[in-house]
């Protein structure tokens, strides 16, 4: 195309920004900005008498949080997140669940030698376009910090789902490639994820993750990452055909996450490799209870939980911010050239572990409430 075709019209009035809820009959929707005075959370939905622990809340945004390693943004952020409303003597009480952070470590300086330049990789062109009026500073609300309400709000929801099912469903997550480097998927000790900077299942490629981003880092550079999510004892029945599928909304969680550009269930894109009688998932029955000889389809059959494991995979690409000299263009339509100071992830996938959780909980969490509201 033309270069004039990618500028806006003048005369064409900016749009708003209309769309920051998430969820069905259990929704959230978060507001702040980067380099704001704070950042909150409205859950809207969320049933009453259900016993809310803001320790456990506060535990699982500890987990995303800023600064806590050399492999992460040193943006100092504690996190501290507060309920303003919603819960009475430590339960629910019906009415919307009002979060909140401040934000403490804002240096909105690093961002000034940016300000008319577009940063390649990031929202700041299409943001620019669409708005007119960005705040640059940090992405704004494009930024990956908006995503520590996500984990406030998938925290609670993974409270009702204790509640309401059993046994008790549980879901872990690892990091598995980080760069050309991955670990064996047979390998996966999910008592290590936890003991690590990296969210890896595996103690063997630590090491060799910690050279590779150290050494991308020191040369101005970034690395992207493969993240694995396993659900057990998902209930049975979870998903509405046909646009309300338990993958059709994973999908549109997970893809919302800042910086992710994919997913794949189960055996995923490999399946090409399979023939029809072997991607199949076969079935027996043994003492009356349903035995699958595998799991290609990633616990999900027609879109709805078919009982076994839900697997999936999503990929984040490696963070745009670097030190490294880009070519870019200006707001006045000029070519430029671009260098991101400032703090920044060397490898953001990381800490999209804990983000990734969270929106896995909600959705879950959404559709059980769907389901149940359908039974007579």
């Amino acid at each position: 195309p033309r270069p004039a075709d990618h500028v806006l019209p003048p005369h064409r009035p900016a749009s708003a920004m209309s769309h920051n809820s998430f969820g069905n009959l259990l929704k959230f929707t978060t507001w702040g900005e980067s380099h704001g005075e704070a950042i909150g959370c409205v859950v809207d939905g969320f049933p009453a008498n259900i016993t809310v622990d803001l320790k456990y809340i506060q535990s699982k945004l500890n987990t995303r949080r800023p600064g806590q390693s050399k492999f992460t943004t040193q943006r100092n952020e504690k996190d501290i997140v507060k309920i303003l409303s919603g819960v009475f003597n430590g339960k629910s009480t019906g009415s919307p669940i009002s979060f909140i952070i401040y934000n403490e470590d804002q240096r909105s300086k690093d961002y000034s030698n940016i300000q008319n330049k577009f940063r390649p990789g990031h929202a700041d062109y299409t943001y620019h376009m669409k708005y007119k009026n960005f705040d640059y500073r940090g992405g704004g609300r494009s930024s990956a910090r908006e995503t520590a309400m996500r984990v406030a709000a998938g925290a609670l929801s993974e409270m009702l789902i204790s509640k309401i099912t059993k046994p008790k469903m549980k879901i872990t997550s690892g990091v598995i490639q980080i760069g050309n480097e991955k670990i064996k998927t047979d390998k996966w000790n999910e008592n290590f994820i936890n003991q690590n900077p990296f969210f890896s299942p595996n103690k063997s490629i630590v090491e060799k993750w910690q050279d590779l981003i150290l050494t991308h880092r020191k040369n101005g550079s970034s690395l992207g990452a493969i993240i694995e999510v396993r659900v057990k004892n998902c209930p049975i029945g979870i998903g509405e055909p046909i646009y309300q599928k338990l993958d059709s909304e994973l999908s549109k969680a997970i893809m919302s996450i800042n910086a992710v550009k994919g997913i794949e269930f189960g055996t995923g894109f490999n399946l090409v490799e399979l023939d029809g009688t072997n991607s199949s998932d076969q079935m027996s029955i043994k003492k009356n209870k349903i035995k699958f000889h595998s799991n290609h389809a990633g616990g999900i059959l027609g879109g709805i939980s078919s009982g076994q494991d839900l697997i999936f995979r999503y990929v984040v690409k490696p963070t745009s911010s670097v030190l490294s000299e880009k070519n870019t263009i200006t707001k006045n339509m000029k070519n430029s050239k671009v260098r991101t100071v400032g703090r920044h992830d060397p490898c953001v996938g990381i800490r999209a572990v804990p983000v990734g959780i969270a929106m896995t909980n909600f959705v879950i969490a959404d559709l059980l409430m769907i389901s149940r509201s359908k039974l007579f």
